[in-house]
């Protein structure tokens, strides 16, 4: 397998505390590779790091053979990398349709305009459309983004994502704060993604997680302490005691 993201001893600090201390990792090309451990083990940080969002104090990134670590974040988003966060980030003002058509706007490198050339508005109408179809809201593409469930602004994040195009999603806790329903919808479309694009996952729901993943990480107190397929993170000593406890009985 292809290694599309490489992360060599990437080290973050706030003062005196080590957010993120000396981590190196490995994503192989279309896999889903979930990234787990306790609150404030630096998985958000990390996140951060990757997208471009947070510096790293030392350390390298490497994406699609390219070295990143020094891109602001939106040259790593026009080289693929496409993320969302803990807090949806949606234009409630606008409808699903329009949050969508924005991104594939930003995409293309220019300001998006309401009135145009009729050809080009059909172009982003319509990738719009095929993004919404993915996560399953092409039946709410004409409500205001406001006006949505947590779920679907959740499920909307990941279309504005893949409007974008990317060859890499960065998905910090797609499911919280969404109820048993909104959750199943959120992880099967997942599912759905798995496969057809490379997707490193941040998530708290253990369930989700193992029963998403290739493989998992496991960070804590700033350090991947094992990396393996989610059955063997699951008898993992080590991880047992460190994190998962019972919920890995």
């Amino acid at each position: 397998m292809t290694t599309i993201l490489a992360l060599e001893g990437l080290r973050k600090n706030y003062g005196a505390l080590a957010v993120t201390d000396d981590v190196s990792l490995a994503v192989e090309e279309g896999e889903l590779h979930a990234i787990i451990g306790p609150n404030g083990a630096g998985k958000t940080t990390l996140i951060h790091q990757i997208s471009g969002l947070a510096p790293s104090d030392s350390g390298r990134i490497l994406f699609d053979g390219q070295d990143v670590t020094g891109m602001p974040m939106h040259a790593r988003a026009k080289a693929g990398l496409a993320r969302s966060f803990q807090i949806t980030s949606v234009l409630p003002g606008f409808t699903a349709q329009e949050n969508v058509a924005l991104a594939v706007q930003a995409r293309s490198g220019s300001s998006f305009r309401f009135f145009g050339d009729p050809s080009r508005e059909e172009d982003l109408q319509r990738e719009a459309m095929e993004a919404l179809a993915i996560v399953n809201l092409s039946a709410r593409a004409d409500v205001l983004a406001g006006e949505l469930s947590h779920g679907e602004k959740r499920q909307l994040e990941l279309a504005i994502a893949l409007a974008t195009r990317p060859k890499l999603l960065l998905l910090d806790e797609p499911l919280a704060g969404t109820g048993r329903e909104e959750s199943e919808r959120v992880v099967e479309t997942l599912r759905r993604l798995k496969g057809r694009y490379t997707i490193v996952l941040i998530e708290h729901d253990m369930e989700a997680v193992f029963a998403l993943a290739d493989r998992v990480s496991v960070l804590v107190y700033g350090r991947i302490i094992a990396t393996g397929a989610p059955a063997a993170i699951r008898a993992d000593r080590a991880v047992r005691e460190a994190y998962l406890g019972e919920e890995a009985a």
